[in-house]
């Protein structure tokens, strides 16, 4: 899995257009950074979150890639956030506090220079990660992070990029250090404290040693194949025609069709809906307003509901929103 050449980089990203980088100092950003600048591209919003969890070192990742900035005279975008006690506040973890103050602050900076298009270095390695989380979690099918994907943020769609997605995290370091490239390390990375890091240090290695070879590569096949298979499903839910004209789910349509097709109905309309937190049991759950006619409704994730009247099924907004 080699790391994208210039040609290609330049293919994918064409140099007169804007970019949003995220860079947070560690060697897979540093890397994407010194691969974009290399390929000629300039027109680049460097963007660095300082969570606030190691003291000097959190300023010091901030000052490096500050630093990096100006060497190739890139605009540098940062802030500084209190990720623990806005976790405590939100009772969610850092991880997910983390990652979703990361993507406001770069709706933020995409709404000031009216960039709608980010870069981001996750790698082969995170791919492989994402998808034991997800399997772990109960999401629905093999799922993995897009090489594009456009997510809605605060009401601003941005249109993520992910370069460096068939690369591996070790390739990234050769990189670096083969051109005598310096980058910031984490040490927390190496603390199995965080689920992605217990996943990476503890659950990977182990599942290597079990098949006696590196899993990496099967388990981003994995990844392609439900890719494969979301194709055939955009395509069979166009054929089922599931909604009303008022965009409603049809009880009566979707009572004729097989208990997985239901579920991949159900799927879609959530995800339309913009609820997270879908797993096979909530599918199956949703179903029961199918087959149940004392079920009139069924709680979702976010306080919200999905409801069954004359033969429809909605999602009204949550309460407030």
């Amino acid at each position: 899995m080699p790391l994208p050449t210039s040609e290609e980089l330049i293919a994918l990203l064409p140099p007169q257009r804007k970019y949003l980088v995220g860079v947070s100092g560690g060697a897979d950003s540093v890397a994407l950074l010194h691969l974009l600048v290399a390929a000629g591209l300039r027109k680049l919003v460097v963007c660095h979150v300082d969570h606030q969890l190691r003291g000097h070192a959190s300023r010091g990742d901030a000052r490096f890639v500050e630093a990096l900035c100006k060497r190739h005279g890139l605009t540098f975008e940062s802030t500084r956030l209190p990720i623990s006690s806005i976790a405590a506040q939100r009772g969610t973890s850092l991880e997910t506090t983390a990652r979703d103050l990361r993507y406001e602050f770069f709706s933020q900076v995409s709404r000031a220079h009216r960039c709608p298009r980010l870069l981001l270095a996750h790698h082969a390695d995170d791919q492989a990660e994402t998808l034991l989380w997800n399997l772990l979690r109960g999401s629905h099918g093999s799922k993995g992070m897009r090489a594009e994907q456009t997510m809605d943020i605060a009401g601003r769609p941005l249109h993520v990029i992910r370069p460096l997605l068939s690369a591996r995290r070790e390739e990234l370091r050769h990189w670096l250090q083969a051109h005598g490239e310096r980058w910031r390390e984490d040490a927390t990375n190496a603390q199995p404290i965080a689920t992605r890091n217990r996943i990476r240090h503890e659950v990977l290695p182990l599942l290597c040693d079990v098949a006696r070879r590196d899993v990496t590569p099967t388990l981003l096949r994995q990844i392609e194949a439900q890719q494969d298979q979301e194709t055939l499903v955009t395509w069979a839910l166009r054929q089922i025609r599931a909604l009303d004209p008022q965009g409603r789910l049809h009880v009566p349509v979707l009572q004729a069709l097989p208990a997985a097709l239901q579920n991949l109905v159900f799927r879609d309309y959530l995800l339309q809906q913009q609820v997270t937190g879908i797993s096979r049991d909530l599918l199956d759950r949703c179903r029961v307003l199918l087959t149940d006619p004392a079920t009139h409704s069924i709680n979702l994730p976010g306080g919200r509901t999905l409801r069954r009247k004359a033969g429809r099924i909605t999602c009204p907004p949550a309460p407030g929103a």
